[in-house]
């Protein structure tokens, strides 16, 4: 075990090296990108990007995070910052992404553990909840849309799990994620071995995606 651990340090540092040898060589993003955490990674994505051709890559994963969301309390005027954020980060991904010439390219999309009551608590925050809202941004999404059924938004209404307004999912990550693995090029005879759970649903592709 300690040999394996070792040899995924090693090749963390040799990615590294090469990594940062690649960057040396890519001229800088005249996108301004907002001084926040999140623009920051998106930034660094949008460069990582840039530099595809050096690295010898066709596809490309990246993964950035953004936490603060479990508000138990004053809600309001912390959801207005971090949505801001938000906005403001991935509009400035998607202006480099068009810089670079890749929009059509290039998905972002956010995905997130948990959604949050219609009902607010005592300290003006709310609880866990099941169902929620996710963006997707880039030049090959079919945008200005909602995509799903938007909820009843009444307490212990139709689209309530209780009564405390923790809305019923009416699309499954399982078809969200398979409509962008299938841009991404994964082919349908491989979908269900990646999504065991997407035969249970009614259809794979939810058609966000151009």
């Amino acid at each position: 075990m300690v040999h394996a651990a070792n040899s995924v340090t090693g090749q963390a540092v040799r990615y590294s090296v090469t990594l940062s040898n690649a960057l040396k060589n890519i001229p800088p993003l005249q996108t301004v990108f907002p001084n926040h955490y999140l623009a920051q990674q998106l930034k660094q994505v949008a460069q990582v990007i840039s530099a595809r051709a050096a690295l010898g890559v066709n596809r490309q994963i990246f993964f950035c995070s953004y936490g603060g969301f479990d508000t138990h309390s004053n809600q309001l005027p912390q959801q207005v910052q971090l949505l801001t954020t938000i906005s403001q980060s991935l509009s400035a991904f998607y202006q480099a992404t068009q810089e670079l010439g890749v929009a059509n390219n290039v998905t972002a999309f956010t995905l997130s553990e948990f959604g949050r009551t219609l009902e607010p608590g005592s300290n003006g925050g709310t609880d866990h909840a099941w169902g929620s809202h996710q963006f997707i941004l880039g030049g090959a999404v079919k945008g200005n849309a909602i995509y799903g059924t938007f909820p009843t938004l009444a307490l212990g209404g139709p689209d309530d799990a209780d009564q405390n307004g923790r809305w019923i999912p009416t699309t499954a990550l399982d078809q969200y994620a398979a409509t962008l693995a299938t841009w991404f090029g994964v082919s349908a005879a491989n979908l269900p071995s990646i999504f065991p759970n997407l035969a249970n649903f009614p259809t794979a592709n939810l058609g966000f995606m151009g």
